[in-house]
């Protein structure tokens, strides 16, 4: 179903998605009652000794006190709308960023109720988790949410559950530069397929990519798939970024390059997945 022809409301020759992860919060912690310390960790320390791990929460922290202030004025001043995929506890611990998402027209995605492992979950610990991060993201924007992203992971019910709550597109998916309908169990979903190759975690992993390496393969994933809309054969880009990560000093300046960019292009729709998801709803009747 990916092969159905797609083009934008203007034909723009891209849709551009920018994904900002608000974790910082929400990921796994002693404090929080959790097993262990959280895994993901820039200062690369990590036992299985049930013990807080200070560094690292102040690491994440840094996200919300530092890293979002920089990339919330790069968004308004290049008048960017993004998708906000947040671990709702982490948005609850977060009231500035979320009455920016809701003053400011951005899109708040479920990244779960907190950023865990859904995966060990049964369906009725995964039905509560989910359903708990909807009415704690609509608490804290005033608007629920319509788009999931897992951690990593997720079950053979997600996708059912998602469509069950009323989710209208899933982003647990890598397979194409397009969105695409999946059905469960009759129950048919819009899949927005994300990207972790252009992600800036890059900055983190090893081998880790330097800023200049990242922005080069950010405007070369662009370009590419510019110029297939150019050819007749319009594409959609998923750029993914971390408050704690892009947000420092040494990084913001090639998020700011990026945007620059792309937003110098014509023929570019720069929105959130849920002006994509349902523009493809209106083009693909669902099977």
């Amino acid at each position: 179903m990916s092969g159905t022809a797609i083009t934008w409301p203007n034909d723009e020759k891209i849709a551009l998605s920018i994904v900002v992860n608000l974790e910082e919060g929400g990921e796994s912690s002693i404090k929080e009652g959790d097993r262990g310390m959280e895994p993901v960790d820039e200062l690369g320390v990590f036992v299985k000794k049930p013990m807080r791990n200070y560094g690292n929460e102040s690491n994440y922290q840094y996200g919300v006190k530092a890293g979002a202030p920089r990339v919330m004025r790069l968004l308004e001043k290049y008048k960017i709308r993004a998708t906000w995929t947040t671990a709702a506890v982490a948005l609850e611990r977060a009231p500035e960023i979320a009455a920016f998402i809701r003053d400011k027209g951005h899109e708040a995605c479920s990244h779960g109720y907190r950023w865990v492992h859904q995966f060990r979950f049964d369906e009725d610990e995964e039905r509560d988790f989910i359903q708990k991060a909807v009415r704690s993201i609509e608490a804290s924007t005033g608007t629920r949410p319509y788009g999931w992203l897992s951690r990593y992971l997720h079950t053979d019910n997600t996708r059912r559950l998602l469509a069950e709550e009323g989710f209208r597109y899933h982003m647990d998916d890598y397979s194409d530069d397009l969105p695409f309908w999946d059905v469960v169990d009759d129950k048919p979903i819009v899949i927005m397929p994300y990207a972790v190759d252009s992600n800036d975690m890059k900055f983190w992993t090893d081998p880790a990519l330097t800023p200049d390496q990242w922005l080069k393969y950010a405007k070369d994933t662009f370009d590419w798939l510019y110029a297939e809309g150019e050819s007749g054969s319009p594409k959609y880009m998923s750029l993914g970024v971390h408050l704690r990560i892009i947000g420092r000093p040494g990084r913001i300046g090639v998020f700011e390059e990026f945007l620059k960019y792309v937003t110098g292009k014509s023929d570019v729709w720069i929105t959130t997945r849920l002006d994509i998801s349902d523009h493809f709803r209106k083009l693909v009747p669902a099977p």
